[in-house]
């Protein structure tokens, strides 16, 4: 039974709720991407970020609880899960970014910085496309998006050597410390895109 035809007849109000999760991922993302290219209201953006986490964790909430209460799904409900949580995961690290910068007082960005959230962000926007065409089994299309996603992980993940290379030729030890934190955070962020990114590539496997 191919992907399409197994998909079809199952409840399909679990796609409405994972976009729904991607969505709020994906604000998450874009509002530290903006708070690192402004570097202002600080606190008040890490509230922000704050009250989107929690919305994240009520959405993982109602899909344990629908996942609990459905006999059948539309995919495997442990991927289902694995999806929900790989995916919060995500958003935790986004808003351990911008806790750790009000948090360190850490007074300016970084070009390193900037470049790393907005590799977050991008990675999420491929989340979200994929998470759509699960909804239109669009197997190729998914395939696209997580390859791209890995290509902006390995990106990240070399942006990262470098910069904490360069950091370590400075002699304030204090500030290199919470920069290779908070850069060491952002990178692990596009790691778990890419950790959602490999589940959504065994389902399109496991479903063909």
């Amino acid at each position: 039974m191919g992907l399409k035809e197994w998909i079809i007849p199952q409840d399909r109000a679990f796609f409405d709720i994972l976009e729904k999760e991607s969505e709020n991922v994906a604000v998450g993302a874009q509002k530290l991407e903006e708070a690192i290219g402004e570097f202002d209201r600080m606190d008040e953006r890490r509230k922000e970020l704050k009250d989107i986490e929690h919305v994240g964790d009520d959405i993982v909430h109602q899909i344990y609880d629908k996942v609990n209460r459905s006999f059948i799904t539309p995919i495997d409900q442990q991927d289902i899960i694995k999806l929900a949580t790989l995916y919060d995961d995500v958003l935790d690290f986004i808003y351990a970014v911008m806790n750790r910068i009000v948090l360190y007082e850490v007074r300016e960005s970084t070009p390193t910085m900037l470049k790393l959230a907005q590799l977050v962000s991008r990675s999420v926007d491929e989340i979200h496309a994929a998470f759509i065409s699960m909804r239109r089994v669009d197997e190729d299309e998914i395939d696209k998006r997580c390859r791209e996603i890995d290509s902006l992980e390995n990106e990240a993940d070399v942006l990262l050597n470098d910069a904490v290379a360069e950091l370590f030729k400075g002699k304030d030890v204090i500030q290199i410390m919470k920069l290779k934190e908070i850069y060491e955070y952002l990178e692990t962020a596009t790691d778990k895109c890419e950790d959602v990114s490999l589940v959504l590539r065994d389902v399109v496997m496991t479903r063909s």
